[in-house]
């Protein structure tokens, strides 16, 4: 079972946005320096998106509120 920190309503319109932009995820990736296989555990609900990399892509998917540090 998938984990539910991140709800699936705001996971599916990461998704939404991400197919109207034309983007797939791994494009989406590159764009921001992340690593493909953060943004697709995200985009599923399989990491808690709490710290790094996953909180950094869920931040920038505008699945949660946060902030990016440089």
């Amino acid at each position: 079972m998938h984990n539910t920190t991140t709800p699936e309503q705001a996971r599916q319109q990461a998704r939404e946005v991400l197919e109207k932009r034309g983007q797939s995820a791994k494009d989406f990736a590159v764009l921001h320096n992340l690593n493909p296989s953060t943004v697709y555990a995200v985009l599923s609900g399989q990491s808690r998106c709490r710290r790094g990399e996953a909180h950094r892509a869920a931040v920038l998917l505008g699945i949660k509120d946060g902030v990016i540090e440089q």
